[in-house]
């Protein structure tokens, strides 16, 4: 039998004697699948970096598709800042992450969703139903810490850890949930915060033991400068990496071709939205107060062209095609 360009590689299998199953693996030459997961793997094989701008809420998603993103991140901080108005200390619930990522997943059904899951929202058992949770709502990879649960933004001081093989555990539950999933493909991210409670190395150690047990990518938080970037990409190789920049926070403002360059596999912008919206906002509500119209702040943009940001178009033409005449004229 002839080979075909696409054929589905053989299993891998980890340090930490996990299989790998053929579906997880892909190759560069691929074609991209309509599967948001997939489609990720496939992104990660290439040789670019794989950019997904931070989003909080249906109108920063929409913003990001319309400047052509071709993946997204859920950031936990922004999504509880956004849902409920409160500070990243583990306040948000899964219910909130997941309501949360539906939605966002709905405007683009291809289009890859990685999404905070912080702690795994508890034990092994509870790890399993965030997996199959972020699953259902169409979440394309998620990454899971080893903070404890009364968790706090990474790029916060005061953080505590658990042990590392509780870290492991969380690991393991969310490989074992998704392989029990048929034909699940959902990427499991092992992101650790030791770094600035136990050291650079043992971060490393922590992830290099999430990816023996079958972790398809590896996330230190708050690596702080380039040449630890770096030693880290080689430590962990052939373990994909993620670097999480937050302007201000604990890494430093890397650009995209910085990371690729120092070999990061994924770069995420956690705050780029939550961080404009304020601005945005706080301008726009002191000149309502100081001048008392929102002709400035509006800046032409008339109710029409605020509700084709957010998919106007798209309903209208649905209800054409299926024969509705409501929005004929709209």
């Amino acid at each position: 039998m002839v080979a075909t360009p696409y054929e589905t590689p053989a299993p891998v299998v980890t340090s930490g004697g996990y299989v790998k199953p053929a579906h997880l693996i892909h190759t560069a030459d691929e074609p991209l699948s309509h599967k948001a997961s997939t489609r990720l793997r496939q992104l990660l094989a290439r040789d670019e970096i794989v950019v997904a701008p931070g989003v909080c809420d249906g109108i920063s998603a929409r913003c990001a598709l319309e400047a052509g993103f071709d993946c997204l991140y859920q950031s936990g901080a922004a999504t509880t800042a956004a849902k409920l108005g409160q500070p990243d200390l583990a306040i948000a619930t899964l219910p909130d992450f997941v309501q949360n990522a539906s939605m966002i997943t709905n405007f683009a059904r291809a289009v890859p969703l990685i999404a905070d899951a912080d702690t795994g929202f508890g034990g092994p058992a509870m790890v399993a139903r965030t997996v199959q949770m972020y699953d259902r709502a169409g979440v394309a990879a998620l990454h899971i810490e080893d903070q404890v649960q009364t968790k706090r933004c990474g790029h916060l001081l005061g953080k505590q850890v658990v042990s590392t093989e509780e870290f492991v555990t969380r690991i393991r539950a969310a490989i074992q949930a998704r392989d029990a999933i048929p034909g699940c493909d959902i990427v499991i991210i092992a992101r650790t915060d030791s770094a600035q409670v136990l050291g650079m190395d043992e971060a490393v150690r922590r992830l290099q033991a999430a990816a023996a047990v079958g972790a398809d990518v590896a996330f230190i938080e708050g690596v702080k400068t380039q040449e630890l970037l770096e030693k880290t990409v080689k430590a962990l190789a052939p373990c994909p990496v993620l670097v999480n920049v937050i302007s201000g926070g604990l890494t430093p403002s890397f650009t995209t071709k910085e990371a690729e360059a120092m070999g990061a596999k994924i770069i995420i912008f956690s705050l780029v939205s939550c961080v404009a919206m304020v601005h945005g906002l706080r301008e726009a509500m002191s000149l309502l107060k100081k001048t008392g119209t929102d002709h400035t702040s509006a800046r032409g943009m008339d109710p029409r062209e605020f509700f084709k940001v957010v998919g106007l178009d798209e309903v209208v033409e649905a209800d054409r095609r299926a024969g509705g005449t409501a929005l004929a004229s709209i």
